[in-house]
């Protein structure tokens, strides 16, 4: 299936940001991960239908109430078959 690592700077750490990801991957039939990267931006790892990814990337460039999201890189990876959605 489709992949695609997504980095997200702003405040993005300690707002339920990758819980909410989460919540929105698994509605969208998306499944990965997100994770806290030591320079205060959150990766997140997905795997699913290309209209999928699109909506779960339109919903990281808003976040959560507490976010407030900077930027939002996307990047192809090669297709992969992930299963669920973990937050590390």
């Amino acid at each position: 299936m489709p992949t695609a690592r997504f980095l997200v700077s702003g405040r993005v750490q300690g707002v339920c940001y990758r819980a909410g990801t989460r919540e929105q991957a698994l509605g969208l039939g998306v499944a990965g991960c997100a994770k806290n990267l030591p320079d205060g931006r959150v990766e997140v790892v997905a795997c699913g239908a290309a209209e999928a990814l699109d909506a779960l990337e339109h919903w990281l460039r808003q976040g959560p109430p507490g976010a407030r999201v900077a930027t939002v890189d996307r990047a192809a990876l090669p297709d992969q078959s992930l299963h669920g959605f973990r937050i590390d």
